[in-house]
């Protein structure tokens, strides 16, 4: 006998939000022990810029895109870009298309860059309110971050912005290592192994 049915498949994804924040944190790890002077150069920073901060948020926001997760999908996605695009810039810097391209950098386009990511930033900190409060905490310290990125690019209270960044920049990575912790080891035990906290619930209720 035939049947004319028609079946639904429904295919789970795991969430990709801790390998997301560990791309993060590594990147802002590496890069923060920059701005510190702990470190100097980019050389080094230009692997975890590409993969870590690049590649890994990428996968992120193409596995959160694949749950409907439209936050997710953009926050990872905007900032696995970001990286590129810092990377990209380091690279001209450095000579690496040629000198003739290296010769007419204007380090006030990067500048307006981080503005413009400032403003990104900013809406998706509203957005965080109703996920979950480390990925807020993550989002204002980001916000910190593209602030002092802007100010000190633009010449603006450069000792006080650059300072403003690389303390931003080691905090985001610490926060991140422990949402990157909490989203594999809840799911792992199937409990709050580690503490995220509730919603803010200020636009949902």
């Amino acid at each position: 006998m035939l049947t004319n049915e028609t079946q639904n498949v429904k295919i789970t994804n795991a969430d990709p939000s801790a390998l997301g924040l560990f791309g993060l944190a590594m990147v802002t790890l590496v890069a923060s022990s920059q701005k510190l002077g702990l470190t100097e150069g980019t050389s080094f920073i230009l692997p975890w810029a590409i993969f870590l901060g690049g590649f890994a948020q990428l996968f992120a926001c193409i596995n959160d895109s694949k749950r409907n997760n439209v936050f997710g999908a953009t926050a990872f996605g905007g900032f696995a870009f970001f990286w590129m695009g810092v990377a990209a810039t380091w690279l001209i810097k450095a000579g690496v298309f040629g000198q003739a391209l290296a010769s007419t950098v204007d380090p006030k386009q990067l500048g307006f860059a981080y503005v413009g990511y400032l403003i990104f930033s900013l809406f998706m900190t509203i957005g965080a309110t109703e996920t979950h409060k480390v990925l807020f905490t993550i989002f204002v310290l980001i916000d910190f971050l593209f602030i002092g990125l802007s100010l000190s690019t633009f010449g603006i209270m450069p000792k006080f912005s650059h300072s403003l960044a690389a303390y931003s920049e080691l905090l985001i990575a610490l926060v991140s290592f422990y949402g990157s912790a909490a989203a594999v080891l809840n799911a792992h035990f199937g409990k709050r192994f580690l503490p995220i906290g509730q919603p803010f619930g200020i636009f949902k209720k």
